[in-house]
């Protein structure tokens, strides 16, 4: 007979696998920029849309960028989505009036 211990298994030492987070961050960034592009709508009125119709492939440029920064935030901060989301919409929507006020003041 062999001189061996039983060792159990354990459940927590098991290598656990880390969720995907880049559904919710990519959502989060999708909404971010729907948000962002609202705000001057809603400041501005229906004008902006005239200023969005000769300017919207530098807007639409963002999208991807927001759906990246929305990934990156939830990986930074992984179990707090409240933050996460908050983080996500106040870098989209910097981004979105850095470009905004860099469009309208050229």
């Amino acid at each position: 007979m062999h001189n061996v211990t039983p060792m159990l298994a354990r459940k927590d030492e098991r290598d656990r696998e880390e969720p995907s987070w880049t559904l919710p961050g990519g959502v989060m960034g999708f909404v971010s920029w729907w948000v962002a592009l609202a705000l001057p709508f809603l400041l501005y009125g229906s004008n902006t849309l005239f200023f969005l119709l000769y300017t919207w492939p530098f807007f639409l440029a963002l999208l991807p960028v927001s759906v990246l920064v929305g990934i990156i935030a939830t990986m930074l901060l992984r179990d707090r989505f409240v933050w996460a989301g908050l983080l996500t919409i106040v870098m989209v929507v910097a981004l979105f009036w850095l470009l905004f006020t860099l469009l309208t003041g050229w």
